[in-house]
């Protein structure tokens, strides 16, 4: 028996599996900004990149409504799946209602300001003005698709339904590029095109997505009937400060960009907005390990489970970290040909700017990890301080301060530097509010994590097993025997703990482990809590709920006996199929 790598590496390959599809979803998206980039800068001309980059604030807006929503609605999730399941599909209805009509009114107050001339604020060139107002007017189309596709696609993961969300996102992509063609070349609207291309590919990815849903494929239901209202503030409380770092990065963007047109010009926009469309190809490798960082944060947060809160992170701060060190050399290797591929002349100042913000703006990646990442997991949490002090120093504190100080000596090169120091700054912080929360320096991940005290048991209090053999079986029930002695349990529930294990645990080796060819362990995890004993077993085995075969067998006494015992003598038996792993909790 393996006690502990076990179920770390279940964790792992669970954290992998899921990985590449929430990077999938970024990726479209950032690919279709790379496509728009290109068309404005080879097919369109300069006035439309600089479009792009002036439009970036709006984006950062876009983003952050939307993260509230996924954030808030996936932390509600982890909670309702772990204690009241029915509440989900409340949670559902609430979350589509409430981000659909916070995207109809963000629509139309674009519009407005584009035909009011509130747009001006921006930009005062007639020309660059001209092209931003097409442009907004092209992306106004498809914010509300934008925005409910973000969250459908968060409840599919969570359902676990990859196959769908992939096909979706490739979907997107296509028809971007083809409606980039069409609107651009062919129809010559020029930045009109190029925000209604992305328009009509959201569109497609949203309807993609809703049709799962429609033919009735989902456990959860869109119902108004049903809805708890209060569900919507308890997204907002939970998610705003998921999202505060995006919000605040709009008025980074803003002060941003009046630096660069003030002390470098126009070209620094059109480069930043260049080096910055191929960043946000890479950017969904950290911002995905996020996305899913945050479901299991959220789950072992329902489940009350340390161990694994901290095996997530760690998770994120070694093999992830590491996948971002190998883009972060790729990068800087191919700053040159990189930046060819949207300026022609190396002679030209904007192809300087952007060769170098190629070479140091991923010097910003390793660092963000760790603010990214402790972000959604103080939000889980909820520490309030943390979660909310953070993204206000990442999203725009530490890059305007440095930046006021950096761009006028050094140009886009200060700008490039401030994003590094930002990380550093974001890092301190971290580590300081750790220091404070457990009264000494952080010494491991856990002390840098300070886990709230309420939340699960400590290590004396529980025994974590992994099995990987029928052998392995008779073991585990032996030690929950002795974990239930040593923690003053009366002699039959220690009796019954045991034997629970020792059927549910064997069934899931003697059939679980049989049905494919793939390398499967039992993690077990036992808990004495407010005088009760809780057995957790998890497997990443098909999916097999036992009270389908208890149910079934209760007309017949020769039928799942092992099963038929377990649910006569537990307090309660409660089965979940969580992101694809098997998740069996018995209370006696």
């Amino acid at each position: 028996m393996k006690e502990k790598s076990s179920e770390y590496k279940l964790l792992s390959g669970l954290f992998f599996k899921l990985l590449p599809y929430q990077i999938l979803l970024l990726i479209i998206t950032s690919i279709n900004g790379i496509v728009d980039s290109l068309y404005a800068s080879n097919k369109v001309g300069e006035d439309a990149m600089t479009a792009i980059g002036l439009f970036g604030p709006l984006n950062h807006f876009l983003y952050a409504a939307s993260i509230m929503f996924v954030g808030g609605s996936q932390v509600l999730y982890g909670r309702y799946l772990a204690r009241d399941r029915k509440k989900i599909n409340h949670l559902f209805t609430v979350t589509l209602v409430v981000s659909g009509v916070l995207s109809l009114l963000t629509s139309l107050l674009l519009v407005v300001g584009v035909y009011t001339g509130a747009t001006s604020i921006l930009i005062s060139d007639p020309t660059n003005l001209s092209a931003l107002n097409d442009y907004i007017l092209g992306q106004a189309v498809g914010i509300p698709a934008l925005i409910l596709g973000q969250q459908l696609f968060s409840f599919m993961s969570l359902e676990n339904r990859r196959k769908w969300t992939m096909t979706a996102s490739i979907l997107c992509f296509l028809v971007n590029v083809v409606c980039d063609q069409l609107f651009i070349v062919a129809c010559r609207w020029h930045t009109f095109g190029l925000g209604l291309a992305t328009s009509v590919s959201e569109w497609v990815f949203f309807a993609v997505l809703a049709a799962y849903y429609i033919m009735g494929k989902s456990e959860w239901r869109f119902s108004l009937r049903s809805c708890d209202w209060h569900d919507s503030f308890q997204i907002t409380k939970l998610g705003y400060s998921g999202a505060l770092s995006r919000f605040v990065e709009m008025f980074r963007c803003l002060i941003v960009n009046f630096l660069i047109l003030k002390y470098v010009g126009s070209a620094g926009i059109s480069s930043f907005a260049a080096s910055n469309s191929v960043m946000a190809l890479f950017w969904p490798i950290p911002f995905g390990m996020v996305a899913v960082a945050r479901m299991l944060f959220s789950i072992s947060l329902g489940e009350e489970d340390r161990k694994s809160l901290v095996d997530v992170m760690k998770i994120v701060m070694t093999k992830g970290m590491l996948l971002v060190l190998a883009v972060v050399a790729g990068l800087m290797i191919f700053a040159k040909p990189l930046t060819s591929m949207f300026f022609h002349d190396p002679f030209d100042p904007v192809f300087d700017f952007t060769v170098w913000g190629f070479r140091l703006l991923p010097l910003c990646m390793p660092l963000s990890v760790l603010s990214l990442s402790f972000v959604p997991y103080a939000q889980a949490a909820e520490k309030k301080i943390v979660s909310v002090l953070l993204p206000i120093v990442d999203g725009v504190v530490g890059v305007v301060v440095c930046s006021f100080f950096l761009i006028p000596p050094m140009q886009m090169n200060g700008l490039y530097l401030s994003n590094i120091l930002n990380g550093v700054i974001c890092a301190a912080l971290i580590f300081v509010s750790s220091w404070i929360s457990i009264k000494h320096p952080p010494k491991n991940m856990e002390d840098l994590m300070a886990i709230p005290e309420q939340i699960g048991v400590g290590p004396d209090e529980r025994i974590d097993i992994s099995v990987t053999s029928e052998e392995e079986v008779l073991a585990v029930s032996r030690q929950v025997s002795e974990f239930c002695t040593r923690h003053g349990i009366d002699g039959k529930r220690a009796f019954f703990s045991s034997l629970c294990m020792e059927e549910m645990a064997g069934n899931i080796v003697q059939h679980g482990f049989t049905k494919d060819k793939k390398k499967h362990s039992v993690d077990i995890r036992v808990v004495h809590k407010d005088d009760d004993i809780i057995l957790r077993i998890r497997d990443n085995c098909i999916a097999f709920n036992p009270a389908d075969r208890y149910e079934v067998s209760e007309d017949d006494v020769a039928r799942n006996i092992g099963i038929r015992l377990v649910y006569g003598v537990a307090k309660n038996v409660d089965y979940q199929s969580l992101l694809g792993m098997n998740v069996l909790t018995i209370r006696l």
